[in-house]
């Protein structure tokens, strides 16, 4: 037996006889009186029993005569009540006693019980804590074996701690190469330019003054030349020629327009739009029917490219108001959202008013809705908290993306096509790996997204616009977020050109701002006395070129603009206010939905 176990044995001894001592102490003198009684008893007993024989032997003396006797025997007869009145007391304290022991028996009992129980109660104890000293010792085994392995781990983190610090002094060395290399490299192209440069300038001298010639010639005209069509003279240049001269020195048509060969032209003279205008028409050097000429390339949009002037369609798109509009990338389909929870595609190329298709399964209306880029796949983003993924060739929904908190704003393929991004108004970005239907990276953007765009197929930069006025941008690939750019008002939409080189954003003050993604700031701003942003989701778009910009106002026109700064068109047809544009990437079609349920495409012809 251990000590342990003696200790305890004794413990449990002594736990016992205080229990007995606390028990037994209370009743000792009920149980000394109760033995005495008993001997009393039985003491009064054997007297009354001698009284009894002195009682018979008084009788028989009695029978045979004598007056002494008879004192005797009444002076008994009263010892013997009285001695009878004790025994009676004496019974009845007899019985009391009794009743006592019989209760204190009772106690014995119950006390018994619980001894027993406690007993169990012990063992039950004494096993569990067995148990623990077995845990206990495991445990301590387990705690050895990891100081032995963490001990190990930090003699492997410090070898990789000294492999490291190696590998930092080399690349460092190597990026102070690096930077000197550049460096070197950077003196060497900065003497290219300048040499680029000087040979430039000299051939933009020479070409100058051949322009200015030219223009001298075209305004000495004879007046014969005047008397006939006022273009023939200016027109008699060769109208395929990409001679600056030429170009600039006609009057150039929709038939004449070739974008290639005036960007051409432009580029080897090195001016840009305005300059070129400006050019073309010197002080005093021009004519009336050449000023005119000026509206004709507004209105053409200086690269030929008609305005949507004329209305194709015009068609209910939904039972409640619309809220999103998106061309197709491969066809001549429109896809549109609205208030009635539904997202329907509608084939342009026949002219017709039923829609092709009716994607269900969002349980509240639809915010905006997007293809990828081979117009296979459509998503949708919702008001239930919920982005949805569609087939456009079954029309069947393929995923459902749930996990905000907030309406889901937009949504845009990444990495298509297994991931895709979302912006909520629950503050967050969230990245969808469609294999897995999971969230794989949740972006905090502290404020409300409104609209975002990625900047290329890959999805490497993440652009977003939100309610505190501020664009964010995101690079996935390191995980760190680049500056943000704050804008006078809260952010309804965002749109990237084709080149991906600049973005447009639409503010709530009524403005659109061109930013050059180059730079990270803003280069241009649009805006009209009578153009009014409609709603905090309303969407502006670039046209397939990136050289025009669309957007609804609340009026129900959609006002167009050249990059360049000034407004082209203004197109009418909406009775309220214009929700989103869309326009075409293979055509000149401008797709526009609003509040009064209506679709309208327009065309230039």
């Amino acid at each position: 037996m251990s000590t342990e176990e003696h200790v305890w044995r004794a413990h449990v001894v002594k736990c016992l006889r205080e229990r007995n001592r606390k028990e037994c102490e209370n009743f000792k003198e009920i149980i000394e009186q109760n033995n005495r009684l008993i001997d009393h008893v039985a003491q009064l007993k054997s007297d009354n029993l001698k009284l009894s024989v002195e009682n018979e032997q008084q009788r028989s003396a009695m029978s045979t005569g004598g007056t002494g006797s008879h004192v005797a025997i009444a002076t008994l007869e009263k010892k013997l009540l009285s001695q009878q009145e004790e025994l009676t007391e004496l019974h009845k304290r007899k019985g009391e006693n009794s009743q006592l022991i019989v209760d204190l028996n009772m106690k014995v009992e119950q006390q018994r019980i619980i001894m027993s129980e406690r007993e169990h109660s012990l063992a039950e104890q004494q096993t569990h804590n067995n148990r623990l000293r077995a845990e206990v010792h495991l445990l301590h085994s387990s705690l050895e074996e990891l100081k032995k392995l963490n001990n190990t781990l930090l003699d492997e983190h410090t070898a990789l701690q000294l492999a490291f610090s190696s590998l930092e002094d080399k690349m460092r060395g190597i990026q102070d190469e690096n930077r000197c290399l550049l460096e070197r490299l950077m003196r060497y192209k900065s003497k290219d330019a300048d040499k680029l440069n000087e040979e430039n300038e000299s051939i933009i001298r020479k070409r100058s003054a051949k322009l200015k010639r030219d223009l001298e010639d075209a305004v000495r005209e004879p007046s014969a030349s005047s008397n006939s069509a006022p273009t023939a003279g200016i027109t008699s240049l060769h109208r395929n020629s990409t001679s600056p001269a030429q170009l600039i020195g006609g009057i150039i048509t929709d038939d004449d327009f070739d974008e290639a060969t005036i960007n051409g032209a432009m580029e080897a003279i090195g001016l840009d739009d305005t300059e070129y205008i400006n050019a073309r028409f010197t002080a005093g050097e021009v004519c009336e029917t050449t000023r005119a000429s000026i509206d004709a390339l507004k209105a053409t949009g200086y690269l030929g490219q008609a305005n949507p002037t004329k209305i194709l369609l015009k068609f209910e798109a939904h039972e409640n108001e619309s809220h999103a509009v998106r061309w197709s990338p491969v066809e001549r389909m429109v896809a549109t959202g609205g208030a009635d929870r539904k997202v329907k595609l509608w084939d342009i190329g026949k002219n017709s008013t039923e829609p092709r298709a009716v994607l269900s399964g969002s349980s509240a209306g639809i915010n905006s809705v997007d293809f990828d880029s081979t117009g296979a796949y459509i998503l949708g983003t919702s008001n239930d908290y919920g982005a949805r993924v569609w087939t456009v060739i079954d029309n069947r929904l393929r995923h459902t993306l749930t996990g905000h908190s907030g309406k889901v704003m937009a949504a845009k393929y990444v990495q298509e096509p297994i991931k895709v991004v979302t912006g909520s108004h629950d503050r967050t970005l969230k990245i969808w790996d469609l294999r897995s239907i999971a969230c794989i990276e949740t972006k905090f953007a502290g404020s409300s997204c409104n609209d975002l765009v990625t900047t290329d197929s890959l999805g490497s930069t993440i652009i977003s616009g939100h309610y505190d006025k501020k664009i964010r941008f995101w690079d996935i690939r390191t995980e760190k977020q680049a500056d943000d750019v704050l804008m006078p008002a809260k952010i309804t939409s965002l749109d990237l050109s084709k080149d991906c080189n600049y973005l447009i954003c639409s503010v709530r003050d009524d403005t659109i701002k061109l930013l050059d993604l180059r730079k990270n700031q803003v280069i241009s701003t649009f805006t009209n006395e009578h153009f009014k942003i409609s709603c905090d989701f309303a969407r502006a778009s670039f046209n397939s070129t990136g050289l025009k910009i669309a957007c609804g106002s609340a009026d129900g026109a959609i006002y167009i603009w050249n990059v360049n700064g000034f407004l082209e068109t203004t197109l009418k047809g909406h009775s309220t206010a214009v929700n989103a544009v869309s326009w075409s990437t293979n055509s000149n079609l401008l797709a526009s939905v609003g509040k009064s349920k209506r679709c309208i495409i327009y065309s230039d012809s």
